[in-house]
């Protein structure tokens, strides 16, 4: 892999990470556009994604902050009830990650077809979250769960987010619109959507660091060091801005823009592949 083209890259994936578009679907488009080479992508991909997860500590440093501090007094708090309902919410990706992880890796292949099916997907589950959203209204006053958000509606997104593994299903996209059908307001749903992703991406990583410095195998063979800097550090700065203009994107605008967004280039890929 070039320079010019981890950093392209980066820059892709730092975009569409936090916008509902798939960000390994368009990893996979411009690999394919720019003749990047297969070997050691995948691993690319999960320095990349490590990346944005990085820019989410920045953007919502405050708020992990202060759900470690309230974690550690150590009793049943606010902060205790949402870290409780983000595990939960890891649960259906956990069980995939464990049982199914070769499978997922060779999704990850030259199949842009694949990708097409996921971004069709994508497409229909924000067009059907926008119009939900005229007749399931997020439960008010007494009614309302702790923190915006409930334990089963936590786990109804973790299962969306278990079916954002194949590429061109967004992980935002799903987690977000999935919580909207459920019930959760937009402006609870931004934050934990973005949250939960943490833990996942950061243990896969650090997993992948383990097995190069156990010696089991390589990491970034084919890619090399320099392609792996450049691309995180490009996806971490366009991550950072993704990211404020997502969660301002999801408390107001609607999400059928970015459903024709997908649909546009399922169909493209349709036609040209």
């Amino acid at each position: 892999m070039e320079w010019w083209q981890a950093i392209l890259l980066g820059l892709v994936q730092g975009l569409t990470e936090f916008l509902p578009v798939s960000s390994s679907g368009h990893l996979m488009i411009f690999k394919e556009l720019l003749g990047v080479d297969g070997e050691g992508f995948l691993d690319f991909t999960v320095t990349v994604h490590l990346a944005t997860v990085v820019a989410t500590i920045v953007v919502f440093w405050g708020a992990i902050v202060s759900l470690l501090k309230g974690l550690f007094k150590f009793k049943y708090n606010d902060e205790t009830d949402y870290i409780c309902k983000i595990l939960v919410s890891l649960v259906p990706v956990a069980l995939v990650g464990f049982l199914f992880k070769d499978q997922v890796d060779a999704l990850f292949g030259d199949s842009l077809t694949l990708v097409a099916i996921g971004l069709l997907c994508t497409a229909c589950l924000l067009l059907f979250s926008d119009n939900a959203g005229r007749f399931i209204k997020p439960m008010e006053g007494k009614d309302a769960p702790r923190n915006g958000i409930s334990y089963w509606q936590a786990f109804v997104v973790g299962i969306a987010q278990a079916f954002a593994v194949m590429p061109g299903i967004s992980r935002s996209g799903s987690t977000i619109a999935t919580g909207l059908i459920t019930g959760v307001k937009r402006e609870s749903m931004a934050q934990f959507s973005f949250l939960m992703v943490l833990i996942p991406i950061i243990g896969e990583q650090s997993l992948d660091l383990l097995k190069v410095a156990v010696g089991g195998e390589s990491f970034g063979g084919g890619v090399g060091p320099l392609a792996l800097v450049l691309g995180f550090l490009a996806a971490f700065a366009s991550g950072l801005f993704a990211c404020k203009v997502m969660i301002a994107i999801v408390k107001k605008a609607k999400l059928t823009w970015f459903a024709l967004y997908c649909l546009l280039v399922a169909i493209l890929i349709f036609i040209l592949s």
